[in-house]
């Protein structure tokens, strides 16, 4: 049996600012993102499946990705929990799509978050084997399944 990797690419926008961060970043400010997802298994073999000679429905993974990560934070506003004060005064409106979470939001602490958020829902056999997340068009951070066993 033979394990082949499948990927698929989404794009969202997201703002966040860092809390404590000595540089911009400390500020509200936005990034348009690319989430790449990479999955691996073996594909069917199974000649009465549907999904006969596939890993994955590339369907079934779009649908996974974009319900729990791509819907929550598309146009959101993600703060680190511990700031959140320091943006109160903002209207009520204008934070109705603000995510607080307990992590400084950078691309690295928020593909740990995917991550934990994805992998639960692949179906049996189809393991999680990488990401990659694009906050510019020179920067990136990847996350590895092999890195974090």
């Amino acid at each position: 049996m033979t394990n082949i990797r499948l990927t698929k690419e989404f794009k969202f926008e997201m703002a966040h600012a860092l809390k404590g961060y000595d540089g911009p970043c400390r500020s509200i400010h936005g990034h348009s993102y690319e989430l790449t997802i990479t999955v691996k298994g073996v594909p069917v073999s199974d000649s009465t499946s549907v999904k006969l000679g596939m890993v994955m429905d590339f369907g079934e993974l779009k649908k996974i990705v974009r319900s729990c990560v791509i819907d929550e934070f598309d146009h959101a506003l993600v703060l680190n929990r511990a700031s959140a004060e320091e943006f109160l005064p903002m209207t009520a409106e204008a934070l109705s799509n603000t995510i607080l979470v307990d992590y400084q939001p950078t691309s690295e602490n928020l593909l740990i978050d995917f991550a934990s958020r994805i992998k639960p829902l692949l179906p049996m056999g189809i393991t999680l084997h990488s990401m990659r997340l694009r906050e510019t068009v020179t920067s990136y951070a990847e996350w590895f399944a092999e890195d974090n066993v």
